[in-house]
């Protein structure tokens, strides 16, 4: 009795590590999108600034990104609808068409500063601005028009490996692991106005705007149901660890080798320069092609989840199986992002800081009201029937938003300050 009941036990596992394997990709995905050039950047900074002892907040925020991750992914698996149908349908068009207004804005200057990092990362290998962004977005564009959803999750994971760059780095630096270990679990307080404000910028570029789109919208793509949530929340978790994991070694790498040395960045390719003549060449190598592939694959996703988020607030065919003809807003939409995000790379003396400045402002107003929406909806019983929040998850969320609100007015009191 007991080696028959056993059996079809092992019978079926081959199928449930199938199904978790063919589930990962929209959790992994969102997560890696989040480590673009901008937190590539961010995260290099604090560990050039302040050594190793902002890596107690890595754990918390992946832990505040799985929270948010998982409640967009378990909407989208029980409605089947992205989170702008759900705005549109529970607060009505004019609410949502002011939260796709802002998106646009945002996602398209984030966009820009995607090639950006590109044309940065490829100087580092002496290809000139004028070659790489043109090449980067003809790519870019072809990938989102290919029409096969599964075939560019496929490609994007693919391109997501050349994170394990920074994992390499981090080891040929030769750090105290010891020291690492204390600063992760041994929190050190500072409350320096320059030290609140990157751990400020380190949660914001953790926890964006578009990822909650994307998120949610990846999930009902795959066209995920109810049955699929425990395999769904494998993913979204193991996307956060991922993507928090990659941040850590970012932050081990440059605070091994340039707090020592006094070294401060302000960005990605500054801190793979900085680390040519103190950790030989290698290491600008491993942190170069890591810039290039994180700002491509945030390039990648996007002008499409862009789109794909408006065109749903509004009603109209979207996806990438679409053709022109049948989804034409669609289509238009990622190559207006696309192109214009490329040129206004490619003219001269354009204040990309500044356009870069404008969406960390819009992210921190547009991300608390997003928030809102979220956990309001996610603890609707009328949408999300038996998946609803419980008590302790909606506490839970609630208090997210409250720290992602009163860090946004920090943010903003520290750059009127000048921080």
């Amino acid at each position: 009795m007991g080696a028959d009941s056993s059996a079809p036990a092992r019978r079926r596992e081959p199928l449930r590590v199938a199904a978790v394997l063919g589930a990962l990709g929209p959790g992994l995905l969102t997560a890696l999108a989040g480590m673009d050039a901008g937190g590539v950047a961010t995260f290099s900074n604090a560990g050039a600034v302040f050594g190793y002892e902002q890596l107690w907040s890595i754990p918390v925020m992946c832990f505040l990104l799985i929270v948010v991750q998982e409640t967009a992914a378990r909407m989208g698996c029980v409605t089947g609808k992205g989170f702008a149908a759900l705005i549109r349908e529970q607060y009505g068009v004019r609410l949502s068409a002011f939260a796709m207004l802002a998106l646009i804005v945002s996602n398209t200057a984030v966009t820009l500063s995607e090639f950006a990092g590109i044309a940065s990362g490829m100087q580092l290998f002496g290809v000139p601005t004028i070659i790489s962004v043109p090449i980067a977005a003809i790519a870019v564009w072809l990938l989102g028009m290919s029409g096969s959803y599964k075939r560019i999750e496929k490609i994007l994971l693919a391109i997501g490996c050349v994170f394990v760059t920074y994992v390499a780095a981090s080891f040929m630096v030769g750090p105290d692991w010891g020291e690492v270990v204390k600063s992760t679990f041994m929190p050190q307080v500072n409350v320096t106005p320059a030290y609140v404000s990157l751990l400020v910028a380190n949660i914001g570029t953790t926890i964006s705007p578009y990822m909650i789109f994307m998120g949610q919208g990846n999930v009902v793509e795959k066209n995920c149901d109810a049955d699929d949530l425990p395999y769904q929340r494998i993913d979204t978790v193991s996307g956060a660890v991922v993507a928090q994991l990659i941040a850590f070694f970012i932050v081990v790498c440059t605070g091994s080798v340039l707090h020592p040395a006094g070294i401060a960045v302000n960005s990605a390719e500054d801190a793979a320069r900085a680390l040519a003549p103190l950790a030989g060449p290698y290491a600008e190598v491993l942190f170069g092609v890591g810039l290039v592939g994180a700002s491509f694959l945030a390039a990648c996703v996007l002008p499409g989840i862009t789109s794909s988020a408006v065109c749903e607030a509004f009603g109209w065919e979207r996806g990438q199986d679409k053709s022109w003809s049948e989804a034409p807003a669609y289509r238009g939409m990622v190559t207006a992002i696309t192109l214009l995000s490329a040129v206004v790379v490619l003219l001269p003396g354009v204040d990309l800081f500044g356009i870069m400045m404008v969406a960390q402002v819009i992210n921190g107003v547009l991300l608390p009201v997003l928030l809102v929406f979220m956990v309001r909806i996610a603890d609707d019983r009328h949408v999300m029937g038996a998946y609803a929040n419980g008590r302790a998850w909606t506490a839970l969320t609630w208090l997210i938003v409250v720290v992602v609100a009163i860090l946004t007015v920090v943010m903003f009191v520290l750059q009127a300050l000048g921080y």
